[in-house]
């Protein structure tokens, strides 16, 4: 019964917290939420690239640039992106047959509102970039071509209009 006492107070200021950090986050004017309006000068831009032919032991990477082109500082969540270790699969990959490859690394379970530390920051006219590779969370074919398109916008607030297609081929 003891433990009852401190543990109803607890989840009342946890859940006030949670909300009072969604309310400041949505409210903030200099380091708001990613806007994901289709207007380039209100809005963080994601352009994608992968090389598609890698020697035997070498990564496939994918380049993931995210670009300011405002004039104020604009935030983003690093959830489901290339900027956090492989955590979740933020592309959908198919091949030309229209068979999605499976994604075979981890699944992280997370805690809602993110914490301010999943957030980055972009300046304004600057950009970021990660890479990720692929190999690593996809389960690809040699010698097969595909298209990956960026997923993960719901969590990241990341909208990239990029599909891009390489050909996994191994080079000897």
């Amino acid at each position: 019964m003891k433990n009852i006492k401190i543990i109803i107070p607890a989840l009342l200021v946890l859940f006030s917290a949670c909300s009072e950090a969604t309310r400041n986050t949505t409210n903030s004017k200099s380091e708001s939420m990613p806007q994901t309006t289709a207007n380039k000068t209100d809005s963080l831009e994601v352009k994608m690239k992968i090389n598609g032919n890698v020697a035997t032991g070498d990564p496939l990477l994918l380049r993931f640039v995210v670009y300011n082109n405002t004039d104020s500082i604009k935030t983003f969540c690093i959830w489901h992106t290339p900027f956090e270790p492989l955590m979740s699969s933020y592309l959908s990959i198919t091949n030309e047959k229209g068979e999605e490859a499976q994604y075979k690394g981890a699944m992280a379970k997370r805690v809602m509102p993110p914490p301010a530390s999943s957030y980055s920051k972009v300046n304004p006219g600057d950009s970021l970039v990660a890479n990720a590779d692929l190999l690593k969370a996809y389960d690809l074919k040699k010698g097969s071509s595909y298209k990956a398109v960026y997923t993960g916008g719901n969590m990241s607030g990341l909208v990239s209009k990029d599909t891009v297609t390489f050909i996994y081929t191994e080079l000897h």
